[in-house]
């Protein structure tokens, strides 16, 4: 009889320390949801689209990540619709990353989300690798697989991207300045060789609504100087 009561009770505190264990990992588990509004798509000093809207939402745990992205079209139906999922691990500064492009344009006249042919696929597959230092950033990005683009010889150019960007507070709004450029020949960028493709300011500040909600607004230049672009850029995020 003792030796029941005292096997019931080990399994009741087995099972209580399994709830408490799984407890504390679902209180680790964080869930991200919000979406710009942005006037233009720019990315990387490329020109995607118009007033768009894009939203993202996202799940971390212990330095793991994983999320999705997509922009929309709001003034032009027609801009190219975009889905993207990234998984992710950062420890200290150091971030690793893996991100699943899929576009609504590309090799793929049906547009089908579930064609991964290398030679007839909407999807673009980019590894990347960084470090924040803290008072400034640097990034890597290249396309390993997919609908990537060509170098000079007509050859899968494996396209990249480089960037460093510095956070910093000014004037009562958070900046941050970027410079970003392509090191080696792509028509993806449109570049022959290395380019400087993104020289970009960006300042957000948060303007009070009510008493328990605030709309963080973000306003910023952005210029490509290898195709001589420059765009005025605002938008808000909505977040709970």
């Amino acid at each position: 009889m003792i030796g029941k009561v005292m096997k019931k009770s080990v399994l009741l505190f087995a099972m209580g320390v399994a709830v408490h264990a799984a407890s504390v990992a679902q209180d680790k588990v964080e869930t991200s949801i919000a979406a710009d509004v942005v006037n233009q798509y720019i990315w990387r000093g490329q020109e995607l689209g118009n007033a768009s809207l894009q939203p993202t939402f996202g799940i971390a745990c212990s330095g793991l990540s994983l999320s999705g992205w997509g922009s929309i079209g709001l003034s032009q139906p027609d801009d190219t619709k975009e889905f993207d999922l990234t998984l992710s691990y950062s420890i200290g500064g150091l971030n690793v990353g893996v991100t699943d492009y899929w576009f609504s344009v590309g090799l793929d006249p049906q547009k089908r989300y579930f064609k991964y042919d290398a030679h007839g696929t909407n999807h673009i597959f980019e590894a990347n690798v960084g470090y924040d230092f803290g008072c400034a950033a640097i990034q890597w990005y290249t396309n390993f697989a997919g609908n990537d683009g060509r170098n000079t010889e007509g050859k899968r150019a494996y396209s990249s991207y480089v960037e460093l960007s510095a956070p910093f507070r000014f004037g009562g709004a958070e900046w941050t300045a970027a410079v970003g450029a392509v090191p080696f020949a792509t028509d993806l960028y449109g570049t022959d060789g290395f380019a400087v493709t993104n020289v970009s300011l960006k300042a957000t500040k948060s303007i009070t609504i009510t008493d328990k909600f605030s709309l963080p607004l973000f306003a910023g230049i952005a210029t490509n100087p290898c195709s001589q672009k420059a765009y005025l850029l605002i938008g808000f995020t909505l977040q709970p």
